[in-house]
């Protein structure tokens, strides 16, 4: 019995092309997904997502807002287009104008009283 030479004996539980792999990829989009590591999902002073504005930039951005702008569009009056979150030594997140107010009238957290020393400032 004599077999064609165009057909390649392949063993059993092999394929015939082990050496080439099975597909080929020619091009990837990532997508990446984050979030921030907080125990803390709101601001303790004005009781907003930390994530979010705080109610001061909120209320600066609606009464900057004309009759033809869409909320969210624009930047509030100071320039700013996002309300940073300021971390104290204790541990503790609040947004940086609410922490910023409170520390006028108290330097120390709002939560557990020691005095207040910021560790990280990020938008």
């Amino acid at each position: 019995m004599s077999y064609s030479s165009d057909v390649q004996m392949v063993p059993s539980g092999q394929s015939a092309d082990a050496d080439r792999p099975y597909f080929e990829i020619r091009k990837w989009n990532a997508v990446a997904l984050w979030s921030w590591d907080l125990a803390i999902e709101n601001c303790a002073i004005c009781r907003n997502h930390i994530m979010d504005r705080c109610i001061n930039c909120q209320a600066r951005q609606s009464s900057a807002s004309g009759p033809g702008d869409t909320p969210g569009s624009g930047s509030s009056s100071t320039g700013e287009t996002e309300c940073s979150v300021s971390w104290g030594q204790c541990g503790h997140a609040f947004h940086y104008h609410c922490i910023n107010k409170w520390l006028r009238a108290r330097n120390v957290c709002p939560l557990d009283n020691r005095e207040w020393s910021y560790t990280k400032h990020s938008r």
